[in-house]
């Protein structure tokens, strides 16, 4: 490998939005840096099932669901 193209590759603290942590190695910040998650698997309804309610702004939400509303039925 050509040396000194490569970007600093080194251990990070990771806080998930639960509290929990874990150490990482990364490229992104600096040695012994602190990673604060806003979003993480324990929070994202794309793991979490889809629990959390959508936030309907504008009533974009309901009209979509009006627009669609016997799409996919039989």
């Amino acid at each position: 490998m050509k040396s000194d193209i490569h970007p600093d590759y080194h251990f990070v603290k990771v806080v998930m939005t639960d509290g929990t942590e874990y150490t990482t190695r990364t490229t992104w910040g600096k040695e012994g840096d602190v990673l604060q998650l806003d979003i993480d698997s324990t929070s994202h309804p794309a793991w979490t099932g889809g629990s959390q309610q959508l936030l309907d702004r504008a009533g974009r939400v309901s009209k979509f669901q009006k627009k669609f509303a016997g799409f996919l039925k039989a």
